[in-house]
């Protein structure tokens, strides 16, 4: 406990030393903003934002990511069926026909609209945090245009399972480039392309599609555990029964 009390006055100082420090809210003064966009107009990145996200402090990112991960296999293990559970199957719920259409009509609008958010997160706002998560929305657009058995049928969780590990690790494989070239874990050393164009950035856009399909699969995975655990299994600690 004394331990803890002495780090936690060493951190604290620290941080309002540099609080103090800090520019003045709503000056003219931002020395690291300069820095990260000059950072990333040199390497091609259009997007300052992703830039930093994916390049410049990629690894902090990484642990972001691994963050997701282990969220997903928390929720899994903890909400999977007890002894006392067992799952029914739901009955098809009463969907308003207005409530149907406009489900049907943004379900792909909403797909293709994350799609774009994540491929092009490198030269306009966005990236693949965003665009994984409008992904993921809009698959449970199936839920609320139709009922959760037409969800299940589009919604390969085994596959997804599978994905939100490879990214993930195609993550950590993509800083290994930067050891193999003789330089840091995760350096940008691809080469940069066309500053402008979706191929742009070297490193960035490999690493943007890695966090997106991560984090569309990981938040449809986290989400469907939730899900079966509500409307599914009943008995015990579950609620099931009801498809709306």
């Amino acid at each position: 406990m004394g331990l803890f009390a002495v780090a936690a006055c060493v951190v604290g100082v620290w941080f309002a030393v540099a609080c103090v420090r800090l520019p003045d809210f709503g000056g003219v003064v931002h020395p690291y903003a300069d820095r990260a966009v000059a950072a990333a107009l040199r390497q091609h990145t259009a997007n300052a934002v992703a830039s930093v996200n994916f390049d410049q402090r990629a690894f902090d990112t990484l642990g972001e990511e691994t963050i997701l991960l282990a969220a997903v296999l928390g929720a899994t293990m903890l909400l999977r069926p007890a002894r006392d559970e067992h799952k029914e199957r739901p009955a098809a719920a009463r969907v308003l026909p207005t409530t149907r259409l406009f489900g049907t009509v943004l379900l792909p609008v909403t797909v293709l609209t994350g799609f774009y958010v994540v491929a092009h997160g490198q030269i306009s706002p966005g990236g693949g945090f965003q665009g994984g998560v409008v992904l993921a929305t809009g698959l449970h657009l199936a839920y609320v245009a139709a009922d959760y058995r037409v969800l299940q049928r589009v919604r390969p969780l085994a596959v997804l399972d599978v994905a939100d590990a490879v990214a993930a690790g195609a993550y950590t494989a993509l800083g290994l480039v930067g050891i193999a070239s003789g330089v840091a874990f995760l350096a940008n050393t691809l080469p940069l392309g066309t500053f402008g164009t979706v191929t742009s950035g070297g490193l960035v856009p490999l690493v943007n599609a890695a966090v997106g399909i991560e984090v569309a699969s990981g938040v449809i995975v986290l989400v469907a555990r939730f899900l079966d655990q509500a409307v599914e299994v009943s008995g015990g600690r579950g609620r099931g029964g009801s498809a709306s």
